[in-house]
């Protein structure tokens, strides 16, 4: 399963916007059966920055996974660890990581966030820069 991160799904609905294959239709096209998720926490950071129907209409086909009691532990658990070595994730990250964790799935990103996160299996792809 690949659960996607919130920078992922923003640069993704931009490539899907401008009708362009980039790194991240790229990766997913390459990938087609794999399972395509996210983190209900991943919902809130998209439904802060646009409408419900967008985001509801961007996230239609991915599995929305629940914070849970175990998952909450289980960012507890992250959150105490990436402090003891001085490398802590935002609130929100700090979940996001926890979910693909929890789920033993691949973590889909595009920034260096959780470039930090021991044992977590990630895959971050590199977006283009453009000039503007």
């Amino acid at each position: 399963m690949l659960v996607l991160d919130t920078s992922a799904l923003i640069g993704l609905e931009h490539e899907l916007a401008e009708s362009r294959v980039g790194p991240l239709r790229d990766y997913l096209g390459r990938h087609k059966s794999e399972d395509l998720a996210c983190s209900t926490v991943t919902v809130g950071e998209l439904a802060c920055g646009a409408s419900e129907t967008a985001t509801r209409v961007l996230l239609r086909h991915l599995r929305k996974l629940p914070v849970s009691e175990a998952l909450a532990y289980r960012a507890g658990e992250l959150d105490r660890q990436l402090m003891q070595i001085g490398a802590r994730l935002g609130e929100n990250d700090n979940w996001i990581a926890a979910t693909a964790l929890h789920y033993s799935a691949t973590l889909l990103y595009t920034d260096g966030d959780f470039d930090r996160v021991p044992g977590l299996k990630r895959t971050k792809v590199i977006q283009p820069t453009t000039e503007r």
